[in-house]
């Protein structure tokens, strides 16, 4: 599967929500294929369409404070934090181009990321029932998307930095009370951002690959059943 790399830097969430749209109507309007947006966001909170409010544990007034932003989004999931040294990706892919099945396209999310870390000497798991990437136990990526007219946006988040953990006390990661973990942390080292990109595009064209079986040629397109949003 072909897709354009983008991407953003450091910047704040609404600026990087605000262009996945403008992305998602390129690809809807057959004016580019598909994209992997990659970026690192400013500290925010996100809420997923059914997140509970409770699982923020701080109020309005000290977020401010702290100068961490909060958004009621479309993605599946619940509560998420994103801040500084987080690698982010948002996959603006065409199922049509691929598979149209929703848990399909979750587990090649969650096999890019454990082919990431693979490639640091770590090995990732899945817990039956849960969606992302666990190491130990302890969570190192989180998973959240949207998909409409079956292309997908929204997508996963990666602890790369061990200094960005902090800030998920603030939160019921999830809806559930777990540890979160980052590649630093395991491996007792620092991690390029850069490095991190690298390793993360090139899992994403391994897993992607028509060698891989997740491949169906232009000519094999299935047309939308209908114009709906089907969240994860």
């Amino acid at each position: 599967m072909q897709f354009q790399i983008i991407d953003l830097g450091l910047l704040h969430y609404k600026k990087a929500w605000d262009f996945q749209k403008e992305i998602f109507l390129a690809l809807k309007y057959r004016n580019l294929a598909s994209a992997l947006i990659l970026c690192q966001h400013y500290p925010v909170i996100t809420l997923g369409r059914k997140a509970d409010k409770r699982n923020i544990l701080i109020n309005e007034s000290e977020l401010k404070l702290r100068r961490i932003g909060r958004y009621e989004i479309e993605r599946g999931g619940d509560v998420t934090y994103h801040g500084p040294g987080q690698l982010i990706a948002y996959p603006i892919f065409d199922l049509n181009y691929l598979k149209k099945d929703i848990n399909f396209f979750l587990r090649c999310l969650e096999e890019t990321i454990i082919k990431l870390l693979r490639g640091f000497g770590v090995e990732g798991e899945i817990i039956p029932g849960l969606t992302g990437v666990w190491i130990d136990k302890q969570k190192i990526a989180s998973i959240g998307i949207a998909i409409k007219n079956w292309i997908t946006f929204h997508g996963l988040s990666i602890n790369i930095k061990k200094n960005d953990l902090a800030n998920f006390r603030l939160i019921r990661s999830c809806g559930m009370d777990i540890e979160m973990t980052s590649l630093e942390t395991v491996l007792e080292r620092d991690i390029e951002i850069k490095e991190a990109k690298e390793k993360l595009i090139n899992s994403f064209r391994v897993v992607l690959s028509p060698e891989a079986g997740t491949f169906l040629h232009p000519k094999q397109r299935v047309s939308p059943e209908r114009d709906t949003l089907l969240i994860s």
